[in-house]
C-alpha cells in the first residue's frame, strides 16, 4: 500500500531502527494516475527521478526533502507499471552526482543493465493449505531435510540458456518431493550485478533477480513448491554489499549505508562494503527487507549469511586494523542489537517461519531467545560438523583409527544450539572438488564412502542440508555456469546414491526418534564410540517411550566385520531398515537378511545385544520389530 509520506511515528521508528515496513513508504508506488517516489538521502542537495517516461531528465521530476527524516519524495503523473527509473542524486557536501538504482525497487532490469522498474506486486496465491499447516512443518521438532539449490545451474536447456522461475518450479517441486526433502533453500536470488557472486553481492534487497523472470514469476515458483508440500528458505545477506556505483555505496555523497571508518567499512574477505549498524535507519532498512520477503513472498525462513563477520569487529582483520567497542572488546555491539531486533520482529510477526544463522564460531546462544541473552535465531548451521566429518572421511580407511575424535567430539557441543547439519555449496567449489572426489579409494570405495557419509549425517542429531549435486554423486566440482551432471544417473552407482538419499529422507521423516529430539540431549546416546581400532561407531536415537528407538551402526573401515556384537536398548527382534551396502544402492550386498534377534548377553552397557555382519564402509539403521499380537480364536456358529 502506498503512502503519502512519513508520519511522526514512522520517522521515530525509522531512526530508532525498529521500523520493519519501510517498503510501504519508500521506493516506487503506482497511485492516483502516476507514481509516488521516495528515497532516503539526507545529505543530498537535490534528488530527481529520471526514466524512460521523461527522457531520463531528472530535473523534470524533482523530489522534495523532509528534513526530519532525510527522505525525498514526490508524486509524478503519468508514470505507471513497467516504467524504468533511477534517482539522480546531487550531494550537498561536494560535487558528487550519481544515478542510483532504487534501494527499495521490487523489480530491476536484467543485468548488466541497472535501472529499477516500477512494478506492482499483485498475485493470486494458491498455497492456502500449506500456509495453514506450515507451523507444524516448520516447527523445531519437525523433520527438516533441506535441498540447497543455485537456481541458475540446477537445470538448463540444451543450449545452455539460464532457466526461468516458471519452468523450474514444477521440475524442482517434483524432484524434491520424489527424493523426500522437506524444504528447498535457495542461494540468494535477490538482485545482484555479478552473476559469479552466486547472489552474495546483493544490490536489490527487495527484488528477486530478473535473470529468471518477474516478481510474479518468483511468487509462482514459491507457490508451486508450497502446493507440493515443500518449504522455501531464502539465503539472505545483511552483512555486506557491493560497491557498484548504482548501488547502496556512497549513496548521497556520504557513507550512508556503510561505515565512514575504513576499519569498519571494507570487508577484508570480499572487498565489499559492510553495513553501518550504528545507524537506526540502516537497521530499519534491513529489517524491512526480511519482513518483505517473509510476507510478500510467503517464505518459510531466511538463512542469514556470514553472521560471524557481523558479530566480530576483528573478523579477518589483523591487530591495528580494527577498533575495540566502548568496553574494550571485539564484539560488534550494534550488530548484536540489530540481530536481536531482527529475530524479535520475525518471530513476533511470522511465528511459523524460521531464521537460521550461518555463524562459524563458538559465539554463545546464537539460537537461544533474546530474553535469556541469546541472539534469537531458531537454528544455526553446524560448520564444525561439516569440516570435521569431511576431514575424517577424506582419510584413508586404514588411517581413520587415529582421527576418530573428529566424529566423537560433536556430541560434546551438539545440543548447545539448535543445529542444522550441512554439506553445503562451500565445500564443492574453489578447487575443493565434489563430495564424491573427496572420498578415498578405488571407485567402488568412493561410492561406498559417500553413502556412508550420508548415512552418518542423516543419523546425527540436527536438521539436514545437502547441496545439489551431492544427491547425484556428481564427480565434477560445482560450476555456476553449468547445469548439474544429470547424465551420470545413467550409471548404476550414481543412481544408487540417489536412491540412498531418497530412502534416508523417507526413513528420517517417518522416524520421530530421528527428528523429534534433534535439539535434546535425551534423544542421543552412544552405544560404542571407543572402538578406534576397528573404526566402528554406534549410537541410539530416541524420541520418547511412545516412539521406537533407532540404532545406527557405522563401519568406517574397508574391512567387513563378521559377528560384530552391539548392545541394544530393547530385547526381541530388530529389523535392518536401511543398509548402505545393499545392491539396490550400488553396494556389494552384505547384510543381515532383514532381521536379527537379541541375545541375553550384556554388552555396551545394555542387558541385551545383537550380533551383526557389518559390510565394509557401511551404514546400518535398525529398529525394533513390531510385536505381533496373537490372533483371537474365532467362534464357530
Amino acid at each position: 500500500m502506498a503512502s503519502s509520506g512519513f508520519g511522526e511515528q514512522d520517522g521515530y521508528l525509522f531512526r530508532e531502527g525498529t521500523h520493519s515496513r519501510l517498503h510501504e513508504l519508500l521506493g516506487a508506488h503506482p497511485v492516483d494516475g502516476g507514481c509516488y517516489f521516495a528515497v532516503w538521502a539526507p545529505n543530498a542537495l537535490s534528488v530527481g527521478v529520471m526514466g524512460n517516461f521523461n527522457d531520463w531528465q531528472p530535473e523534470r521530476a524533482p523530489l522534495a526533502l523532509d528534513e526530519a527524516t532525510g527522505v525525498w519524495s514526490g508524486h509524478i503523473a503519468g508514470v505507471h507499471h513497467g516504467h524504468l527509473y533511477k534517482f539522480h542524486v546531487r550531494s550537498k557536501s561536494n560535487d558528487y552526482r550519481v544515478d542510483k538504482s532504487d534501494p527499495f525497487a521490487t523489480y530491476c532490469e536484467v543485468p548488466p543493465e541497472t535501472a529499477s522498474v516500477v512494478w506492482e506486486l499483485d498475485y493470486s496465491w494458491a498455497d492456502g493449505n500449506w500456509m495453514q499447516r506450515r507451523s507444524k512443518a516448520n516447527a523445531l521438532a519437525a523433520p527438516w531435510s533441506i535441498y540447497e539449490v543455485h537456481l541458475g545451474s540446477w537445470r538448463r536447456s540444451q543450449d545452455g540458456a539460464e532457466p526461468a522461475y516458471r519452468d523450474l518450479a514444477p521440475q524442482l517441486a517434483d524432484y524434491v518431493r520424489e527424493l523426500g526433502f522437506t524444504h528447498v533453500e535457495l542461494l540468494p536470488i535477490m538482485e545482484h550485478p555479478y552473476y559469479p557472486s552466486w547472489g552474495y553481492q546483493t544490490t536489490g534487497y527487495f527484488a528477486p533477480t530478473s535473470r529468471y523472470g518477474t516478481p510474479q514469476d518468483f511468487m509462482y515458483f514459491v507457490d508451486v513448491l508450497h502446493q507440493a508440500g515443500i518449504g522455501v528458505i531464502l539465503d539472505w545477506v545483511p552483512s555486506h554489499f557491493p560497491s557498484d556505483a548504482h548501488g547502496l555505496g556512497y549513496f548521497d555523497g556520504t557513507y550512508l549505508f556503510e561505515h565512514a571508518d575504513p576499519r569498519k567499512r571494507i570487508h577484508p574477505d570480499w572487498d565489499s562494503l559492510e553495513f553501518n549498524y550504528d545507524r537506526g535507519e540502516v537497521q530499519s532498512f534491513l529489517t524491512s527487507s526480511a519482513s518483505f520477503w517473509l510476507e510478500r513472498y510467503h517464505l518459510d525462513g531466511l538463512r542469514v549469511d556470514a553472521v560471524a563477520s557481523m558479530l566480530y569487529l576483528d573478523y579477518s582483520r589483523d591487530e591495528g586494523e580494527w577498533e575495540p567497542n566502548r568496553f574494550g572488546g571485539r564484539e560488534n555491539l550494534e550488530a548484536m542489537e540489530f540481530l536481536r531486533r531482527l529475530n524479535e520482529m520475525a518471530y513476533g510477526n511470522y511465528k511459523d517461519s524460521q531464521l537460521i544463522a550461518e555463524e562459524s564460531t563458538a559465539w554463545p546462544l546464537v539460537s537461544h531467545p533474546t530474553y535469556v541473552g541469546g541472539l534469537g535465531f531458531g537454528m544455526k548451521w553446524d560448520l564444525g560438523f561439516m569440516h570435521d566429518t569431511l576431514d575424517y572421511m577424506s582419510e584413508e580407511p586404514r588411517h581413520r583409527r587415529f582421527h576418530q575424535e573428529k566424529l566423537t567430539f560433536r556430541p560434546m557441543y551438539a545440543f548447545s544450539e539448535n543445529f542444522v547439519v550441512p554439506l553445503s555449496h562451500d565445500e564443492v567449489v574453489h578447487g575443493k572438488g565434489s563430495l564424491l572426489t573427496k572420498m578415498p579409494g578405488r571407485e567402488w570405495q568412493q561410492f561406498a564412502n559417500l553413502r556412508l557419509l550420508f548415512g552418518y549425517m542423516w543419523g546425527q542429531p540436527g536438521k539436514k542440508l545437502l547441496f545439489m549435486g551431492g544427491d547425484l554423486a556428481q564427480r565434477s566440482e560445482w560450476d555456476h555456469d553449468q547445469a548439474l551432471e544429470w547424465h551420470v544417473l545413467e550409471h548404476p552407482d550414481h543412481r544408487g546414491v540417489q536412491r540412498w538419499v531418497r530412502d534416508l529422507n523417507t526413513f528420517y521423516r517417518a522416524q520421530v526418534s530421528l527428528h523429534g529430539t534433534d535439539f535434546e540431549s535425551t534423544g542421543f546416546e552412544w552405544i560404542d564410540c571407543e572402538n578406534h581400532g576397528r573404526s566402528v561407531l554406534s549410537f541410539v536415537r530416541t524420541g520418547g517411550v511412545e516412539h521406537s528407538p533407532v540404532v545406527a551402526v557405522y563401519n568406517f573401515s574397508d574391512e567387513t566385520r563378521q559377528d560384530y556384537r552391539v548392545g541394544v536398548p530393547r530385547d526381541g527382534r530388530w529389523e535392518e531398515k536401511l543398509n548402505s551396502d545393499s545392491e539396490y544402492y550400488g553396494g556389494r550386498g552384505g547384510g543381515n537378511l532383514g532381521t536379527v534377534d537379541t541375545e541375553a548377553v550384556r554388552h555396551d552397557g545394555h542387558e541385551h545385544s545383537i550380533v551383526l555382519m557389518l559390510p565394509a564402509l557401511s551404514a546400518l539403521f535398525l529398529t525394533p520389530a513390531p510385536k505381533t499380537r496373537p490372533r483371537k480364536p474365532t467362534r464357530r456358529k
